[in-house]
């Protein structure tokens, strides 16, 4: 069983907003973040981490304490004008009546613990869930392009925070404080029987990091039916290959990008 990352307390305040509680409208996000985010659902679609569930955010650009997540609808048809706006509370500025996502708690609680992160992605990529039922086989970085993930990946257990009378869902700021908690200063928490998320210091890392989790899972189950012990990344070596293989992030975006839009208009 995997130890929780250490955890962050974060005040909006403090990096040049106020929490809001009645989710009042202010700046308007940079044109050039909101496409980002757009193509980055296309992206998370095309590379199988999402289909008609998962959902990806960005923080706001201009106030910390905000984020942007699509309104509740598949990510593959995500448009621009999709793009809702959000505190660190889960309450929407502009939806206009849309309907937005139950788990959008999921974004508003990290955001809240962890000020180094712009980007989230949360998917239930099946490669990935095995892990988050058998705490006993750690999920690990087998993979330089996994390396961000580390030497154990923490499990989120909805029912050890609200009992088993529940759905697996993260909706309400309690249980997403319980997630964020247990992910801490990582990269990557798994959610048992649920699925993952994964955050990065940019919204283009974060994509980077949901797609090589998907790719590390399926390289750890193959080496794992291989049988004999499996030799994973040091932590020496994590460290590392992270540092390193992060800033390669653009290369793969440039190119997800690229097929998304091939795959869009075909």
């Amino acid at each position: 069983m995997c130890a929780p990352g250490h955890s962050h307390s974060f005040d909006p305040a403090s990096a040049g907003g106020v929490a809001s509680t009645t989710a009042t409208a202010g700046p308007k996000a940079d044109a050039s973040l909101i496409e980002d985010l757009v193509t980055a659902n296309h992206i998370l679609y095309g590379e199988g981490i999402v289909d008609a569930f998962g959902h990806v955010s960005a923080r706001h650009d201009k106030r910390p304490d905000r984020f942007l997540l699509a309104r509740n609808m598949a990510p593959a048809t995500v448009e621009a004008e999709d793009i809702v706006e959000f505190d660190l509370d889960g309450a929407p500025v502009d939806a206009h009546g849309r309907a937005v996502y139950l788990e959008r708690f999921i974004h508003a609680e990290i955001y809240r613990a962890r000020p180094d992160v712009m980007g989230i992605v949360h998917s239930h990529s099946l490669s990935v869930v095995p892990f988050s039922l058998v705490p006993s086989f750690p999920f690990r970085a087998v993979t330089h392009m996994g390396s961000f993930i580390g030497t154990c990946a923490p499990i989120f257990d909805l029912r050890d925070v609200v009992g088993d009378d529940n759905d697996l869902l993260i909706t309400n700021g309690m249980q997403g404080k319980a997630l964020a908690k247990v992910l801490g200063d990582l990269n990557v928490v798994l959610m048992r029987g649920h699925g993952s998320t994964a955050v990065g210091t940019t919204l283009r890392e974060a994509v980077f990091r949901a797609v090589y989790t998907e790719q590390n899972a399926r390289v750890l189950s193959d080496a794992a039916r291989l049988g004999g012990p499996i030799t994973s990344l040091s932590e020496g070596e994590t460290r590392t290959a992270t540092r390193v293989i992060g800033g390669t992030a653009s290369r793969a975006w440039n190119l997800w990008a690229l097929q998304a839009q091939g795959d869009m208009e075909g």
